[in-house]
């Protein structure tokens, strides 16, 4: 082979790679959400070991860091909720391996631990995205001092398809009426438990109270009361369960999110 024509390969090999690269940054195909519960007065030196370290580890492996918050008012459970994204699961568990076998992440992680552990107790869930969640609801990354919920509703049996169609078709315009910002909406992925009953999004306000002034609102909305009655009726009930099939709570940045 002429060295032209190596070169002109390689051009090729590279541009494809960067397309793909560039494809994958813009939609991921994985989200990881991380809820890590600290022991008591420990989570400012959590903080302090994102802020310093752990976030540009995660970086330097390979994962998208998008966006770490705490509970709003003061945070009694002393815990951090944040979000991660991947190509894939495959990619995923490759960088986490990289991650913790790498020796500035054990350095940090001990120092950080020379008087005790700073996190008890870690939840995770997998996430993909919904084909209505918006393609930019992530893309501001600096408005102020606005508060996030995070909403969790749990779809009573085979009706998952109907709480997303009315989310799709009437829920997520009316709430951008009411001032509501959407921001992303997902599904569990396919591996975790009640995948097909899980429906997760966050949503963005300019405080508490605008939320509650825009929720009642919402609610009072003719058009909303109409898709809940047809969307019920047609599933013969409730497309929720009655315990626990909403689930909210509100969430501010933290100084160091990369989202806010």
């Amino acid at each position: 082979m002429s060295f032209l024509r190596f070169l002109m390969f390689a051009t090729v090999a590279t541009m494809l790679t960067s397309l793909s690269t560039d494809s994958l940054a813009a939609e991921p195909g994985l989200y990881e959400m991380r809820v890590y519960y600290t022991n008591e007065g420990k989570l400012d030196a959590l903080h302090a070991r994102f802020r310093d370290h752990t976030m540009a580890l995660f970086e330097k492996h390979g994962m998208t860091n998008v966006g770490y918050f705490v509970p709003t008012g003061d945070n009694p459970e002393q815990k951090l909720v944040y979000f991660l994204a991947y190509p894939d699961r495959e990619a995923r568990d490759a960088a986490w391996k990289a991650f913790l076998a790498d020796p500035d992440w054990q350095a940090a992680y001990k120092a950080s631990t020379a008087e005790g552990r700073l996190v008890k107790n870690v939840t995770q869930s997998f996430l993909e995205t919904t084909d209505f969640s918006p393609a930019d609801g992530l893309a501001n990354k600096a408005a102020g001092d606005r508060v996030v919920q995070l909403r969790t509703y749990t779809a009573t049996e085979g009706n998952l398809p109907s709480l997303d169609a009315r989310f799709r078709d009437h829920t997520i315009d009316l709430f951008a009426k009411h001032g509501i910002e959407n921001l992303i909406y997902w599904h569990r992925a396919a591996s975790e438990p009640h995948a097909d009953r899980m429906l997760v999004y966050l949503i963005g306000h300019a405080s508490e109270e605008a939320a509650a002034e825009s929720f009642a609102a919402f609610r009072k909305d003719p058009a909303w009361t109409a898709a809940r009655k047809a969307s019920e009726e047609k599933a013969g009930g409730s497309l929720t369960e009655k315990k626990n099939g909403v689930v909210a709570e509100f969430l501010k940045p933290t100084d160091y999110s990369p989202w806010k």
